[in-house]
């Protein structure tokens, strides 16, 4: 597409300007009063000594500032450093998360239920120039809350983790708000963005637009789908008539009261790049209330022609936000949940947000992994049912990828890396320092204090040895690199290797200076390489942030290829599309370009996004 002119929608005139205190002045006790308001004005903070504590909340708050103006063409950002090289792949570059946080009536809501806003940078290396557009996703929540004639906005859906403090709380029932803010996908040449429980929104891939729901669960061609459940081979020698009943009591109230789909679609996707198919995974909406989990994996060729489908219950009740496969394999980290009796009365009143509902269970000190058949493992005597404790308790947050390897005994070893906090550490309520009593943001809950830094995400490799009939000969978890010992998380690799065994892994991660804000938000960018236990960063200096690299693959090697991430300055209130050398990550020389966004267009920090290559159509 050729770049036009600027032409921005502004969702609403730009807010007025608050006159604060100097920064010399701001007090920030050691817990109660960090909070400071998600909407902030356009104001610079000293760096001064003194000032530290008062710059480094001000800049978590940046973060989190509401974009409301959107771009109907595409602009050509500005090289301040560098130069793209003409090798680099032509291709858009999508990454999505929340646009708008705050609306005209008083009301916030928590990030991750902040409306999508979806950003593209098409590059194009022959010509030298990066292009830029941003849109929201008309979603039935954004239609609904967004007024298109005055450009005003009146929250109206609670969303799961947020509460409307001046929108209806008693009787409120819009819990399921598909924001579709948290990942994107380009598969078959079709283009969509995601959401933890709901349907994708289908965008047309050029202007942005948004086309719709695309029911990819019932809404596939299955003619010629390869259908199982659990229950098939399910032999549990207890009766289910208790559960069966209660989920036929809450079936009627998530769906028809709460408006909640049958089946929660994750947002999280993985490609089996050897096989060329697309994996997605759902679980029940009533299991969420239930001691029990139930998971649907769906196969997809580039047509979306449903190749396979199979379902899994398990007697536990659990938590999934991302997972892994292998050739043989579905691999689940079971993150363990209880139901919050006192919190799922005050939830579904209203009084507080629907997570309430639940907390973390950490009854065991081992963590459960399901190696869940992905074909009929014929002769198999492990029973699929019951999981591999792993040495330790983890709540897994990501996973950067998984492999299988099996000997000439049949033997197998599987390894997963992925990333990893403590349960101590992780709480629903909490995410992102959301405090939903007062609509403010606290970033000192996603920085753990003195002494308590192990509790934070990091990298590890999970390696499981089977025999040749699939029983667990041994299972450890140790850390993806025996040195490495900082809050790290999004790891990636390069997607060639999916499924494969991979040498390099790629993620965010805290340079370690900062004295405020010490661990999140990320600042730096690590490489892995695993077989020689080593690392390398690269970092984008002081009051600038990152969020998820993603891997361009460019040669045959590993890591012949771009990085791409995005340098969140919040100091200048600019947000910065880098380049960097997949290959010099630690040099001096590994930025390769980096671009400016437009002040005007500064974004808030997105969540997960997508290379999608021009001359592929899948």
């Amino acid at each position: 597409m050729q770049a036009k002119a600027f032409n921005f929608i502004p969702l609403k005139p730009s807010s007025p300007v608050i006159k604060l205190l100097p920064p010399h002045v701001i007090s920030f006790p050691d817990h109660v009063t960090r909070e400071i308001s998600i909407s902030i004005p356009n104001q610079q903070v000293s760096t001064s000594i003194q000032d530290e504590k008062a710059a480094a909340y001000w800049d978590y708050q940046s973060l989190f500032v509401s974009q409301r103006t959107e771009t109907i063409n595409p602009i050509v950002l500005r090289v301040v450093e560098g130069s793209i090289p003409s090798d680099f792949p032509l291709g858009t570059y999508y990454l999505t998360g929340p646009g708008l946080f705050k609306d005209d009536h008083g009301s916030t809501v928590h990030p991750l239920d902040g409306h999508g806003y979806l950003r593209a940078f098409t590059i194009d290396g022959a010509k030298g120039e990066v292009t830029f557009m941003a849109r929201y996703i008309k979603t039935t929540a954004q239609v609904e809350e967004h007024d298109g004639h005055t450009g005003e906005w009146r929250f109206t859906h609670r969303g799961p983790f947020s509460v409307l403090k001046n929108g209806k709380k008693i009787g409120n029932t819009k819990v399921m708000k598909n924001v579709a803010n948290t990942s994107v996908l380009r598969w078959g040449d079709r283009l969509f963005c995601l959401w933890e429980g709901g349907a994708p929104y289908e965008i047309e891939s050029d202007s942005l637009d948004t086309i719709g729901k695309f029911d990819l669960i019932n809404g596939s061609d299955g003619s010629s789908v390869s259908s199982s459940t659990s229950s098939d081979r399910d032999t549990l020698d207890h009766p289910r008539d208790v559960l069966d009943l209660a989920a036929s009591i809450l079936k009627p109230i998530l769906y028809g009261v709460f408006k909640m789909p049958p089946k929660r679609l994750l947002s999280h996707y993985k490609i089996d790049a050897q096989r060329n198919r697309l994996l997605m995974m759902s679980c029940n909406a009533e299991d969420m209330l239930l001691p029990r989990s139930t998971f649907t994996f769906y196969e997809f060729d580039c047509n979306f022609k449903m190749l396979q489908r199979q379902e899994f219950k398990l007697e536990e009740h659990l938590m999934i936000h991302d997972w892994a496969f292998t050739d043989s394999h579905y691999v689940l980290f079971g993150n363990r949940i209880k139901l919050d009796i006192l919190g799922s009365m005050t939830a579904i009143c209203g009084f507080t947000p629907m997570i309430s509902a639940l907390s973390v269970n950490p009854s065991k000190s081992t963590s459960p992994i399901y190696l869940l058949p992905r074909v009929p493992m014929h002769g198999e005597l492990r029973d699929w049912k019951v999981p591999i404790e792993a040495p330790s308790q983890m709540w897994v947050l990501h996973v950067g990828n998984a492999f299988e390897e099996r000997d000439h005994n049949g033997n197998t070893q599987i390894k997963i890396q992925a990333s990893g906090c403590s349960y101590k550490w992780f709480n629903f309520q909490k995410m992102f320092g959301y405090d939903w009593q007062s609509g403010k943001l606290d970033p000192s809950m996603m920085n753990a204090d003195k002494g308590e830094d192990k509790l934070l995400p990091r990298l590890v490799e999970v390696s499981i040895n089977l025999d040749a009939n699939g029983n667990c000969e041994k299972c450890c978890v140790d850390p993806l690199n025996n040195e490495w010992n900082k809050a790290t998380d999004f790891p990636v690799i390069n997607q060639d290797f999916s499924g494969s065994n991979n040498k390099y892994v790629y993620a965010a991660t805290c340079s370690g200076v900062r004295r405020e804000l010490p661990h999140f938000p990320f600042d730096t960018v690590v490489k892995f390489n695993t077989l020689k236990n080593s690392t390398q960063t690269w970092s984008v200096g002081t009051r600038r942030f990152i969020g998820e690299p993603i891997f361009i693959s460019n040669g045959s090697n590993e890591d012949d290829g771009y990085l791409l991430v995005v340098e969140y300055a919040v100091s200048e209130q600019r947000s910065y599309l880098v380049i960097l050398d997949g290959k010099k990550i630690g040099e001096t020389n590994a930025v390769v370009a980096k671009l400016e966004v437009p002040k005007s267009l500064n974004f808030p920090l997105g969540f997960h996004g997508f290379w999608a290559p021009t001359s592929s159509k899948a």
